[in-house]
């Protein structure tokens, strides 16, 4: 860990209370919310000024630091990176309740400049010291009518986030600026039938994979940053039912179109970039709910099927330059779930085991059976896991992998939450889905390695909270380095 990173953990730290007292149980009788003191309600009156008109924002400084994760040894250029993150957001929302019930105009405003203290190795400016400014980005702008005309219809349209369920499938449509931007451009229309406990959804995306398609940066230049490798186009139709506490059923279909990008500034394997090609048909379900007092699950599973062209497959069958490029059927599974123990206990404890599977690709078979995750590269259960994939496939295109193991959480002091996981990582196929360096890999084992995760979050108030996370892949026979990966960060968030 370096003297930055040490010195802004210490500082964080140095603000926990030493003296705090016990998280209360979580059953005690809950207690009217209290008054608004006089400072919070100034700030109330500041950021809602009319019944139409509200307003707020948000300050994220992070430090981050983190050694051979996308190099996978201690020999690669760039193995090593340091960087502090300042984003920054403003938002707007127009509700004229008075005129249209239910209609809002909402917008939000983003920028991450960052200042590299190791040469960059994943941005615009590659191998760049000092500051980037980037530009600001539009990342929230839609129309959204809930209850139209007093019915159970609701409509978003427009550049939103979209999350649903856990984020396995759909979380984030912009994995190449980390987690400055998440935003979608989407049409979302949701029926609730209340009396059912039923929700019907229905969503369309068209999403590009420049920042500057739809929408200027606003920085007075453009420029014309990747978000992701492909255009993309997609459709998705969810169903969800909660009438049983112990089994609440959500089931979907997803349909995802890819045109590769062939533009300047994202990466090559090959001599090729590194998009897809591709129609990809998903249907899935999920599963969740609460048993016997103490127990809750989460079971979600999916089946892909259609065709994919993608340039830097390893293909036996039909090698191009290392590569195949030949659309291949499709014909891929994957399984996420979770079973956790709360002990409702004055420390809020939960012990949770955790399984994960996502198919990789045969290399001596002609098809496809690599899993793709859709809009899911974001670090849902890890840091290295989103980075680690850089070198194996892209940035968070996890696939290839059985993960298993156990995390637990508690609550020590109110305010105060820590969790800790391990996991055993493996991967389906010894050799990698998408190989960008075949030095990298040992092409024989399958055993990724022993993954270790710690995370401690403070909330100082209602406007200020932090955390400090640390992970650490000790690498096993997948890999051809034994070379430990590391990522440390520490945060401050500062909310308006």
């Amino acid at each position: 860990m370096t003297t930055k990173v040490l010195a802004f953990s210490a500082i964080l730290l140095a603000s926990l209370p030493l003296g705090a007292q016990a998280q209360t149980t979580p059953n005690a009788a809950a207690t009217p919310a209290p008054e608004l003191t006089p400072t919070e309600q100034a700030i109330h009156d500041l950021k809602n000024p009319t019944s139409w008109l509200s307003w707020g924002g948000d300050f994220r400084a992070r430090n981050e630091y983190f050694d051979n994760l996308l190099t996978l040894n201690s020999t690669g250029k760039g193995h090593e990176q340091e960087y502090l993150r300042f984003r920054g957001r403003v938002w707007l929302s127009l509700a004229p309740e008075d005129y249209v019930k239910g209609l809002s105009l909402n917008v939000r405003l983003a920028a991450e400049p960052r200042e590299w203290f190791k040469p960059a190795g994943y941005t615009p400016k590659k191998g760049h010291v000092g500051p980037d400014w980037t530009e600001g980005i539009l990342d929230t702008l839609n129309l959204q009518w809930k209850n139209v005309g007093g019915t159970p219809f609701s409509a978003t349209i427009g550049r939103q986030d979209l999350l649903l369920g856990d984020g396995w499938l759909v979380g984030d449509g912009t994995p190449y600026d980390g987690s400055w931007t998440y935003y979608l451009d989407a049409a979302r229309f949701t029926y609730d039938f209340k009396e059912q406990h039923t929700t019907i959804e229905a969503i369309g995306i068209i999403q590009n994979s420049r920042d500057d398609a739809w929408l200027p940066p606003l920085s007075g230049y453009t420029q014309n940053r990747p978000e992701t490798e492909q255009n993309e186009k997609g459709a998705l139709l969810q169903v969800s039912n909660t009438s049983l506490p112990a089994a609440n059923f959500t089931g979907y279909f997803i349909y995802k179109h890819d045109d590769r990008d062939n533009g300047p500034g994202l990466p090559l394997v090959k001599g090729f970039h590194v998009g897809d090609n591709a129609d990809i048909y998903t249907l899935g379900g999920r599963i969740s709910g609460v048993f016997a007092d103490h127990w809750k699950y989460s079971v979600e599973g999916a089946y892909q099927f259609g065709s994919k062209q993608d340039l830097t497959i390893q293909d036996d069958h039909n090698a191009y330059a290392g590569g195949s490029a030949d659309y291949r059927n499709l014909s891929a599974f994957g399984i996420n779930s979770k079973l956790t123990y709360q002990f409702k206990d004055a420390l809020n404890n939960q012990l949770a085991l955790s399984y994960e599977f996502l198919s990789g690709d045969d290399p001596k078979s002609s098809s496809d059976e690599m899993f793709d995750v859709l809009w899911g590269r974001w670090p849902r259960w890890s840091e290295i896991g989103l980075y680690a994939y850089a070198a194996e496939t892209r940035i968070g295109q996890e696939a290839n992998l059985h993960r298993l193991g156990p995390t637990w959480t508690l609550t020590p002091a109110k305010d105060l939450d820590l969790a800790f996981s391990y996991f055993a990582l493996f991967a389906d196929q010894a050799v990698p889905t998408r190989q960008a360096s075949t030095s990298l890999f040992s092409n024989s084992g399958t055993f990724r390695g022993h993954f270790l995760q710690a995370v401690l979050k403070y909330k100082f108030s209602k406007h200020m909270s932090g955390h400090l996370w640390g992970e650490v892949l000790l690498p096993g026979d997948f890999y051809a380095h034994n070379t430990a990966i590391s990522f440390l960060r520490a945060e401050l968030m500062f909310t308006f």
